[in-house]
């Protein structure tokens, strides 16, 4: 028995410490975020989508602690709405675990319930992110935020609960190993609605239809910010495994770890390809979202498929995310960053690629997931944003878009010293 206790001992301690340093991972990606849409976007408004994305992770810490993951991982009769309760229980007691035979020991307590958390919470900040880039340099501040708490409190969780709370998309047989659609789709959905809400930033469209290109101010910082995100990655799809402590388990980890990467070379290589037959140029821009791209493609079902068709997945990703950005444009849908086209459009194909690999998923149900997930978070979005552009506005001043957020919102310029004349375009 005292040798049992000891391999039990092992293993949740383990798996535990797995768990945690999957979702530090995870955590990093909240850096590629803002690094990646400070590169983005002009130089005039680079403090603030830091300070947004600084403060949405702290405010999806404490909602997802209050009342988010309860209701996400609650106990409730109803497969459709979920429980409502508040704040954190108490972690496995030591008796408890260590009474249980081994045939049992994979009913849910073979790691701590505070790493479940931590590593569930890192996953509601990373769709709030998605939302950050895709309306910057317009957006005021305090209604981003505001929003933050409603999404990260309530909205995220409820449709988290459908799948990974055991509700009815779970027992519909809907697939979504880490979130191509729980997490990306989601946030892609909410970024969407506050996009039509919020209307383009002034001068990216012309009265005769022209679309005009807003560069990044900085796009070694995007660079930057891509690579920390597909070495955060390994810890969203990795950990997404949940348990690392038997011989099958690392086998998956290591698999899920080798088709992610794939993935995502298999979408900068793609995307590159696609922007130079189109434009006869390299550009970078679409490399950086391709690399994301085949990350999002490959996030719903990294287990299953070979290394060589989680390439050809990525792929896909990597062709269908530029030419989702030139449609989006051309319908005059400004996302300065491509958030809603590589978490949005590719989503979807990461979820319909799941039947590819995976017998056990359906067409049907993941059509089913793809539109409950989408449907849900578009329209609860869309009251929120609607509700906080009745009651305090979302919209900054003309004079504010034209000076800059960082002056305007934030008081400050994050590149005083290579700042011209006030209210320069840069």
């Amino acid at each position: 028995m005292e040798a049992l206790n000891g391999i039990k001992d092992l293993s949740y301690a383990l798996d535990t410490f797995y768990f945690l340093i999957t979702g530090a991972l995870v955590m990093w990606m909240a850096a590629g975020f803002a690094m990646l849409e400070a590169g983005l976007v002009r130089s005039k408004n680079t403090a603030e989508i830091l300070t947004k994305n600084i403060v949405l992770f702290a405010i999806a810490c404490i909602m997802y602690m209050v009342v988010g993951y309860n209701i996400m991982y609650g106990d409730s009769s109803s497969p459709y709405i979920p429980s409502l309760s508040f704040f954190l229980g108490a972690d496995n007691a030591a008796e408890e675990v260590l009474k249980q035979d081994m045939e049992g020991w994979y009913d849910g307590s073979y790691y701590s319930n505070m790493a479940d958390f931590f590593f569930q919470m890192v996953f509601v900040a990373t769709a709030m992110s998605i939302v950050s880039g895709a309306v910057a340099e317009r957006m005021k501040l305090w209604s981003f935020l505001g929003f933050s708490v409603v999404m990260t409190a309530f909205i995220y969780p409820v449709q988290g609960f459908w799948k990974w709370g055991g509700g009815f998309l779970d027992q519909a047989g809907f697939a979504d190993f880490a979130g191509s659609g729980v997490v990306h789709l989601c946030g892609a959905a909410a970024a969407l609605a506050g996009v039509l809400l919020l209307g383009p930033r002034k001068g990216k469209y012309g009265p005769d239809g022209s679309i005009n290109p807003i560069p990044g101010a900085n796009l070694p910082l995007a660079t930057l910010g891509t690579f920390i995100l597909w070495l955060g990655w390994f810890g969203f799809n990795g950990g997404s495994e949940l348990i690392l402590s038997n011989v099958g388990e690392a086998n998956a980890v290591a698999n899920v770890f080798v088709n992610t990467n794939m993935a995502a070379a298999g979408g900068v290589v793609a995307a590159l390809i696609t922007a130079r037959l189109l434009w006869g140029k390299a550009d970078l821009t679409m490399a950086l979202n391709g690399a994301l791209a085949g990350l999002v493609a490959i996030t719903a079902e990294p287990l299953t498929p070979t290394a060589g068709i989680a390439t050809l997945i990525g792929a896909v990703g990597g062709v269908l995310v530029v030419f989702s950005i030139i449609t989006l444009d051309r319908l005059k849908i400004d996302d300065p960053v491509g958030a809603i086209s590589v978490h949005g459009v590719v989503g979807i194909w990461g979820l319909l690629a799941v039947p590819i690999t995976n017998s056990d998923a359906s067409l049907g149900a993941q059509l089913l997931g793809m539109g409950s997930i989408f449907i849900w978070t578009f329209v609860a979005s869309l009251i929120v944003w609607g509700i906080l552009k009745a009651l305090v506005g979302i919209r900054v001043s003309e004079e504010e878009e034209f000076e800059g957020v960082d002056l305007g919102e934030c008081g400050l310029e994050a590149y005083p010293e290579f700042v011209g004349a006030k209210g320069s375009g840069r």
